[in-house]
This record gives C-alpha cells, structure tokens and sequence, in this order.
C-alpha cells in the first residue's frame, strides 16, 4: 500500500467527500482515503486514472466500466463484499465511493508474512466463496477474484471488493468482442481461451488466490502474458507444500474443466473442513488422475507421446494427470491428492521501473576509471531451440491465441515490451529471450542485486554503482544494464516522467527520438517502453542507442530497466534487453 500524501490531497468531491492519503492503487486507478463531510465518517474513494491518458474511445469504454462496477455491487447484499457508497464525476472522469475497510489486502499480508497459515486461509476462503455465491444469486460474476481484491478488515471480517470487470446477466457487455479483462494468472481456462465465464470460473480464481496466499507465488505466472495464458490453460500447478488440508481443496478448485469443479456449496463445506484442521473428504473426488491409453504406455515410459513427439506425460494426458496409471474410464478417481511432477521453477517477474539516462541528463553514460586496457565485451545473443518440445510449445501458444485473439484485441497483455519491434517478433516468443524449456539462457547468470531486486546478466558482465544507479556492465560502461529505482515519483506515470526527461535530451546533440509509447507491462497500465538515440560526445564518442522499460508497481514505486550500446552492436543489445525484461524480478518476487 501507498500511505504518501499527493497532490489529490485535501481535494473536495461533490461537496462532501475530502480526501486524504491515498492508500492504494492498481493498473485501472488509485484508492483514497476520504471523509465524508456531510455523515462524518471515513469512506474509500476509487479515481479512474487509467483513462487519463489514452483514446477518447478508450476512455468511455473505461468509465462505463466503472459505472457498471457500481451497479453490480449495488445488487449484492452481503457483509463480505464492499458497498458502494456514491457515484460521482470529477474532472471528466468518474469516482466511486465505497465502505472503508481499515486492513490490509491479502496479497499485502501475503507479502508481508510471507505466506499465510493453511488454516488462516481457508477461513478466508470460506468468506469469499459466501460472498461469491451472494454475487452469482444477484445474477452477478466478479470475474477478477485475486489476492489484492480480498480485503483482510482488522476486526476479522473478510471482504471482497473491484467488481470494475463484472458481468451483470441481462446488461450489454462492455468489454469489445475477444477482449481478456483481469489479471492474466488468477483467469480461469476457459476465459483464456475464450468461452463464456460462469460462476464456476470465479471460483478457479479463488483456487489460484488461495494457493498464492499459502504458497506465496502465483502458480501459473511466468515470464510473458503468453507463456502465463499458457500455463493457465495447460499445465497443472507444482504441487502446493505447505496448504495441510487445503491442499486437496485446491486442487479441485483448479480443475480445468469447469464442469469438474466443485460447486460453490460443495466448496463451502470442504473449506470449513480445512479450517477446522480436517482433511476434507468430500474433495477427493476432484483429484485428477492421468489417463494413458494402453498402447501408449510403452512410449510414455520411453520419454515420447504417440506419434513420437518428446514431451512430458502432462502434455499425453492433457495437463490432468497425477500418476503413470492405465485408465479407460473419463471419471475421476476418489485418491489421495498426487501431483505429475514436483514444483518447478519459473521465472515471475512483475517488473521495474525508472530511466538511466534520463537520471543523469548531462551526462548520462560517466565514464569509470579504467584499470588497464580496454575490454572486449561479450555479448550474448541467444539461439532458439529445435526441439520437438520447443515445437509443440510454439504450437500450443499459436492456437491459444488465435482462440482468444480472433475477433478482437487481447486487453491484459498484448502490448508488451518488446511487443512492436520490426519483423513482428515480441518479447514472449523472441528466441533470444527463450533458453532451453523457458530457463535461464546460455551464456547468462542470475544475479541477486543487494538492493533486494534479481535479474539475468550476460556472464562476464560486474555490478557497478554511479550515484543511485546501479549499472551492469562488461567494459565499463560501453555496453550497459541500467537500474533505477525511485520509491517516490514524481509523475502521474512513467510516460508523463519519460516526457520530462525528453526535454533534457534534447540539449544533447543529434538526440532522436525512436518511440515512446505508453505499454502495458506485467498487468501495469502505467508503464511505458522509450528508445532513442544521440550523439555522445563524451563517455564514450560516436553513435549511441539505448532502450528503456519504465513502470510503477501497485506500491507507487516507480522501476526503469534500461540499457544502452555503440550503435554498430544495438542489434545484439536489443536482442539482450528481451531476455532482462522477461526474467527479472522485482524485490519480494
């Protein structure tokens, strides 16, 4: 949370609501607290920045959302879902007034306690699925069930809160045809792939929230929008540890199929179960088993699938098996919950934010006494791999998303870093940003920073410090990763910062701007991909080209990954800076 007074400050709404700090924000807006002059109590009120900034079109789209946002709590009379106060316009722009909840988010006690006891969660789980089944009798879907909308009150009330995206049976949608509203890793298979959500659905997405709270790390997130859209749809979780009896729940909450999920009643019944410290029976019925047909057995045992392709038993089985038994049978099997592999490692980045060059205008690349010699660098393009895996991965994410792009534009994720570059490659299918399975690429190495951050560096390359930067860099400087980190910006986004610091660039000789565009970067609106090049004349004279990924965290910290090069190796460095955005991760991750 952001407890930092702004300049929104002390502002009057309609004549009654005064705010105060802000207390939170998100991709589509910021949460004040305010006081209602006219009652005199303490309320939340929720500003749409999101629509600041982009088309006219856009913005209605946006608001109109968050008038449906207010008219589809209105209709949900439960104590586990925040109520909406007010509705107003301000500033061309609609806010919303709702019930003050003095706690934390789930994801922020998450965050803070590092996960939360099984049985704590379960209790959490069991307000929300109330809450929930409260929501689908009013005829309404929430559709972005996710930590940071549980709301943990301080007295011990459990509230759900930011039905912004909820789909209110009977009213016209909002969202365009082929649109992915919400957060890519708690979306339920079937909404990634483009069919209609059910209550169902939400209550996957509780499976993802709870996991998260106990596991602390989202189970499908990984280094792209794609490569999470398509763990979502076809892997399994790694197994959950530390969830004791909430782990069968789960389990069954995270079926695939909508059909095979318990319903809201049944789920009710198995987590007051696992709060009271039971093993829930009734649960067991949900665990998956693999299904390998007979004839298959003998090249699943060999490492291949039928028809000879080299892939794990989850990709034969369809991403639902636990073990290596023949069945016929479409049922599932009543067994003790197993999982197909132990946890596996990924690469979950929600990233950073705040230029290099920028920060030092006049000189933006200092040179560093140099001991000896000048060094070569080693730059380290990757190759792509021609396994039958890599194959079947390419062509997965291939029909993934022409199911979930076809008729319309992807809102989550599309316009990612990288995204535009010529030739149509983006930064999720790059070879370059790809090792062998998604893994840390050769000739690279993860390095944890002191400053609590980690990122993937070509070997070879050294830390080095210039005032708040910190840079890594085989030769000094030449070639560079730059990171900044400002804990209290300055700007309403990073494209607004980037613009700031244009005006100082532009003193430099021959500066040009390539592009600066306002992105969306890991689920943050307020992010924004900036290149450019100039002459230096200085550190290092001639030709120069860097590149900078700038965003906020839901903390109002404001990260920037750049890096910068001699322009006659920019073609290597760029395919360098896909692989440091994708896989770095931000303190706390």
């Amino acid at each position: 949370m952001e407890h930092s007074q702004s300049t929104g400050a002390g502002l009057l709404l309609a004549g009654r609501y005064r705010l105060g700090e802000s207390i939170g924000r998100g991709g589509m807006g910021k949460v004040w607290r305010a006081h209602d002059e006219v009652l005199h109590r303490v309320v939340a009120v929720k500003e749409l920045t999101a629509g600041r900034f982009v088309a006219e079109a856009d913005r209605l789209v946006l608001h109109a959302r968050t008038q449906k946002e207010a008219r589809a709590a209105a209709r949900i009379t439960h104590p586990g879902v925040v109520t909406v106060h007010d509705v107003l316009e301000h500033d061309n722009r609609p806010w919303i007034v709702m019930q003050y909840v003095d706690g934390p988010s789930l994801a922020d006690a998450a965050k803070a306690a590092g996960t939360i006891e099984p049985r704590e969660a379960a209790r959490i789980g069991l307000h929300v699925v109330g809450a929930l089944r409260a929501a689908h009798a009013a005829g309404v879907l929430h559709r972005d069930v996710k930590p940071g909308n549980v709301l943990l009150a301080r007295d011990g009330r459990v509230l759900i809160t930011d039905f912004g995206i909820a789909a209110i049976e009977g009213d016209s949608t909002i969202t365009r045809t082929g649109e992915i509203v919400g957060s890519i890793d708690y979306l339920a298979p079937e909404r990634v792939q483009g069919g209609d959500p059910g209550p169902a659905s939400d209550l996957w997405s509780l499976g993802a929230t709870l996991y998260t709270a106990v596991e602390g790390t989202s189970p499908f997130r990984r280094t792209s929008p794609i490569s999470t859209m398509q763990a979502v749809v076809t892997e399994e979780p790694p197994r959950p540890e530390k969830a004791g009896p909430l782990a069968s729940v789960i389990v069954a909450l995270l079926r695939k199929d909508p059909a095979q999920r318990p319903r809201a009643d049944e789920a009710e019944r198995m987590l007051l179960d696992a709060m009271e410290g039971r093993s829930p029976a009734a649960a067991q019925a949900y665990v998956p088993t693999q299904r390998v047909a007979r004839e298959d057995l003998d090249s699943v045992a060999d490492g291949h699938g039928p028809g000879g392709d080299a892939r794990s038993t989850d990709a034969v089985s369809g991403g639902t098996g636990t073990g290596t038994e023949s069945l016929t049978s479409g049922e599932p099997r009543k067994a003790t919950a197993q999982w197909p592999h132990p946890p596996h490692q990924t690469d979950q980045s929600p990233l950073p934010h705040q230029p290099s060059l920028p920060h030092q205008p006049s000189q933006p690349h200092q040179p560093q006494p140099s001991p000896g010699p000048p060094q070569h660098p080693r730059l380290v393009p990757a190759s792509p791999s021609a396994s039958g895996r890599g194959r079947w991965r390419t062509a997965v994410l291939a029909a993934l998303l022409a199911g979930v792009v076809a008729g319309g534009a992807v809102f989550a994720a599309m316009n990612y870093a990288g995204g535009d570059r010529a030739g149509g490659r983006t930064a999720a299918t790059s070879p370059a940003a790809q090792g062998p399975g998604g893994g840390v690429p050769a000739g690279w190495h993860r390095v944890k920073d002191p400053e609590g951050f980690s990122l993937l560096v070509p070997d070879g390359w050294k830390r080095q410090t210039e005032g708040d930067q910190i840079d890594y860099t085989p030769d000094n400087g030449r070639h560079r990763i730059r990171i900044s980190i400002d804990r209290s910006p300055d700007f309403e986004n990073p494209y607004m910062h980037a613009l700031d610091l244009e005006v100082l660039l532009q003193k430099r000789m021959n500066y040009q701007r390539i592009k600066l565009d306002q992105v969306t970067y890991r689920d943050q609106v307020r992010s924004c991909l900036w290149e450019f090049t100039w002459t230096e004349k200085k550190s290092f004279p001639g030709p120069r080209h860097a590149i900078d990924q700038m965003y906020y965290e839901d903390d109002g910290t404001e990260y920037a990954l750049y890096m910068s090069s001699p322009e006659s190796s920019w073609e290597t460095t760029r395919e360098q800076f896909d692989i440091v955005v994708q896989h770095w991760r931000a303190p706390g991750d």
